[in-house]
């Protein structure tokens, strides 16, 4: 169930899940008690699913490839897409999993050490699977933002100065 309070606090927390419940409150004007109350039950019925920091990798060094990997399929008997997107995303390497409209079906994100690893998980896990007709895997070449954040920092294009 889904209260105005509990509306106002998931919008904060999208934006910055490090928010405290005091933050909160203050912010939405809702008192701390009952905003405590909505966050556990939106934990609870699994609204809020995890609460995530989005990193950019690559300002520590660490080497990471990640790849988008549209998947043909099969539908199963009796329930569609389902049992496969699950066999799909139960491995540690699919990092997110979705149910396409167009050509191809499944649209799996893998993240791996290297072009190798990725390579591996579609050849030897992914496109082995009996219910899996066909693959294409586009590799990320860079990240300019994720999930709603810019990675090279700027916020705004810089504008040309202009000169009377």
């Amino acid at each position: 169930m889904k209260t105005p309070i509990m509306k106002d606090v998931l919008k904060l927390l999208e934006k910055d899940s490090r928010l405290s419940a005091e933050k909160l409150a203050a912010m939405t004007g809702h008192p701390l008690a009952e905003v405590e109350k909505a966050v556990r039950r939106a934990e609870t019925d699994r609204i809020i699913l995890t609460y995530k920091t989005v990193i950019n990798w690559e300002k520590v060094g660490r080497e990471q490839v990640s790849a988008l990997i549209e998947v043909k399929v099969v539908p199963q008997r009796a329930v569609g897409f389902d049992t496969v997107a699950q066999r799909i995303y139960r491995y540690p390497e699919a990092r997110s999993v979705y149910l396409l409209s167009g050509t191809y079906d499944l649209l799996v994100q893998v993240t791996g050490r290297s072009i190798h690893d990725v390579a591996t998980f579609v050849t030897e896990k992914l496109a082995t699977l009996e219910f899996v007709q066909g693959t294409v895997t586009h590799f990320l070449l860079k990240r300019y933002k994720e999930d709603g954040e810019i990675l090279d920092g700027q916020d705004e294009l810089e504008r040309l100065p202009v000169s009377p």
